[in-house]
């Protein structure tokens, strides 16, 4: 019982950083793509109010490589809060799920040991009741590692934009 409690607090803990970060970045990309198409196209000389690099700017005279790697650099760090607990949720929970399977077994075969019969229709449903844990636990991983890794995806992707924004911002301070 206390393994299922943990694998379901790991499930609402996966559902709940992806949801968040997953939402954030969305926002955040969005924004980054408005404010490069904006420095592509010529309507703008500077990165958009709502960018992440905009506030780096703002405290500067003349944009310099190091003042838009730190800001990237922030703003990825900020944005990927949370990757790390999903990374230890997706490698722990199957562990976690077997432990619960191997004392669910473990109790079966100390109940078996009481008894002096021990038939199929004893020890199949204790033993298919114990390997729940187990299939909770992949469960869990399985979801914890597929959102590890959009998320970290949609990551690069705001670094990708971030770091053209900055391309742009150098290349138009040097002409």
């Amino acid at each position: 019982m206390i393994v299922l409690l943990v694998l379901s607090l790991y499930f609402i803990a996966t559902f709940w950083i992806f949801l968040d970060r997953y939402y954030l970045l969305t926002r955040r990309i969005a924004a980054e793509v408005r404010s490069l198409k904006a420095l592509y196209t010529g309507q703008s000389k500077s990165v958009a109010s709502n960018s992440l690099i905009f506030t780096y700017l703002a405290r500067v005279n003349r944009p310099n490589k190091a003042i838009l790697e730190a800001a990237a650099s922030d703003a990825i760090r900020v944005s990927t809060k949370g990757l790390t607990w999903l990374s230890i949720i997706a490698s722990t929970s199957p562990f976690i799920g077997l432990f619960g399977t191997v004392v669910g077994i473990l109790e079966t075969f100390s109940k078996l040991g009481k008894d002096s019969s021990a038939s199929l229709n004893v020890v199949a449903p204790a033993i298919s009741e114990a390997l729940i844990a187990t299939a909770a636990g992949i469960a869990v991983a399985i979801f914890a590692y597929s959102f590890h890794l959009i998320l970290k995806r949609k990551a690069y992707e705001l670094s990708s934009l971030l770091a053209s924004q900055s391309e742009v911002i150098l290349s138009q301070n040097e002409a």
